[in-house]
């Protein structure tokens, strides 16, 4: 008897200023799933937080770089403690009708209102299982000031940083004195693949950078230039069992015309950043990274993936940070690592929804025992 595919909705765009990312990020996903397994089911959400039902195609089968999120149509909602039911509802007819329910959620969103623990809520409210870290530790990991916060807490090496509020402004020369540099990195607080982030040397391009970090998000970060620094960078993933294991590393090259791994380093110029993987390290720094990455996945409650992010600078190692639905474009790491590690992209598919599959169903024993 062959065995009923998966039902697995992909949810892709979003409100977020990285609302292309996950649209090229989302076409590999639906590339990677294994049609004998899965049954896929494309839910486009536009940048006004609608969701749509896109087309099941949608390019991906030709190799498009990217999905696309529908202009209009019914909007699709899940129920309520649904475990999984949907209603597609059609204001203009006035017709609601439910669809079969999904199995599984993929939400391949990143940044504000996708990775931050705002649609893990909803989908832990549907009860549905669902891939990645829940509501806590998405809600910690995309917060850079609550993540640098914990890890510092927990002992583990990070960068200096000074927190700035909208309204409660920190001069160029305050910021210097909390950081210890007198260049600075400036950034927003709740937002991910390097979208708002600059480099400042004095006080004039310290406000720019203040301002165009403000244009994000309300609370910003000041943290200190970390000299003659590599950029490594580390995949980890959680199976059905809960066991954790870290991938090889890999390294970043910024062209030097970019300076740092900035968003058109990493999506609009094909020649922005060179990808070293596995990393020119030796086996027992390689080793030490790896241990830091599983300690700092555990630190931030997270669950399933996360890929951290870390300086090093001589032998001195800096915890960035950790992204909790990291990419998965084409150039992304984060598979590129588990490839290199032996894991293919349609395997890692699967593992991470076997883990969201076994973490949904230990929740509903401890429920049921309460």
């Amino acid at each position: 008897m062959q065995r009923r595919k998966l039902r697995v909705a992909i949810l892709f765009g979003g409100r977020s200023a990285e609302h292309d990312v996950s649209r090229a990020s989302a076409a590999n996903v639906l590339r990677s799933l294994d049609p004998e397994r899965y049954e896929p089911v494309l839910v486009g959400i536009t940048r006004a937080g609608r969701w749509l039902p896109a087309d099941a195609g949608n390019g991906a089968g030709t190799g498009a770089t990217e999905l696309t999120v529908p202009e209009d149509g019914p909007q699709l909602a899940l129920l309520p403690g649904g475990h999984g039911r949907a209603v597609l509802a059609n204001a203009a007819a006035g017709e609601t009708r439910e669809v079969p329910a999904f199995d599984a959620v993929f939400p391949v969103l990143h940044g504000p209102h996708g990775e931050d623990g705002t649609v893990q809520g909803a989908l832990e409210l549907a009860d549905v299982p669902y891939v990645g870290s829940g509501v806590i530790g998405s809600a910690a990991a995309m917060d850079k000031d609550v993540a640098k916060r914990l890890i510092r807490d927990a002992g583990l090496p990070t960068s200096r940083f000074a927190t700035v509020i909208q309204g409660a402004p920190l001069s160029y020369e305050d910021a210097v004195r909390a950081v210890g540099t007198a260049e600075v990195f400036v950034k927003p607080a709740n937002m991910g693949s390097s979208v708002g982030v600059s480099k400042a040397r004095n006080a004039e391009e310290y406000q720019a950078a203040c301002e165009q970090a403000f244009r994000f998000d309300r609370k910003i970060l000041i943290e200190e230039s970390v000299p003659d620094v590599r950029e490594i960078e580390c995949s980890v993933l959680e199976d059905g069992q809960g066991d954790i294991r870290a991938s090889e590393l890999g390294e970043i090259v910024p062209d030097s015309k970019h300076g740092f791994y900035s968003y058109t380093a990493k999506y609009t110029d094909a020649a922005g950043a060179s990808l070293v993987v596995p990393a020119r390290l030796t086996p027992q720094m390689s080793e030490t990274f790896k241990a830091l990455a599983i300690k700092t996945f555990k630190t931030l409650c997270c669950a399933g993936m996360a890929r951290i992010d870390f300086f090093l600078s001589g032998d001195r190692i800096f915890v960035n940070e950790a992204n909790t639905l990291p990419g998965f474009t084409n150039i992304s790491m984060y598979p590129k690592l588990w490839e290199a590690s032996g894991l293919p992209q349609g395997k890692l598919m699967d593992v991470l929804i076997e883990h969201a599959l076994a973490r949904h169903k230990r929740a509903q024993a401890v429920s049921v025992h309460r």
